[in-house]
């Protein structure tokens, strides 16, 4: 297919503690916009495979809907791999406004406020439960 591929997902789930014991918690991402934000494929920084179109929090974490474009190698294998079911997993970059705790016996890290800095479709998410969950 030679199409764009659509799909939704959860980029990040809240209060969930992920494989690097962090947790992110509500209102972390601080009314990001999708505007300005690249769809990346595995957290690669050259590898751009289309766009966030929107993202906002929701009750249960970072919703974002992206498009894969298809116009770039790296864009039609990530399509490849989604619409076939092979990868399904989302996760992000940021930077660290604001955290608490982590260390130690100090249990989890909490993530209070972030940079959004990408989004990526990913094999192997941070937070098991980033997923995506519908692909058009």
């Amino acid at each position: 297919m030679d199409q764009d591929v659509r799909f939704a997902g959860y980029a990040a789930i809240f209060d969930r503690v992920d494989r690097g014991g962090d947790v992110v918690r509500a209102g972390a991402f601080g009314g990001a916009l999708a505007a300005g934000v690249p769809l990346l494929w595995q957290h690669g920084p050259g590898c751009v495979i289309g766009t966030v179109e929107r993202l906002a929090e929701d009750a249960r974490g970072l919703r974002v809907i992206g498009r894969v474009s298809v116009r770039t190698a790296a864009g039609r294998e990530a399509a490849a791999a989604l619409r076939a079911g092979a990868v399904d997993g989302l996760s992000f970059g940021y930077r660290v406004k604001a955290a608490r705790g982590g260390g130690a016996g100090l249990g989890p890290r909490e993530l209070l406020a972030l940079d959004l800095v990408e989004v990526s479709l990913v094999s192997h998410p941070m937070q098991e439960g980033a997923r995506v969950i519908r692909v058009e």
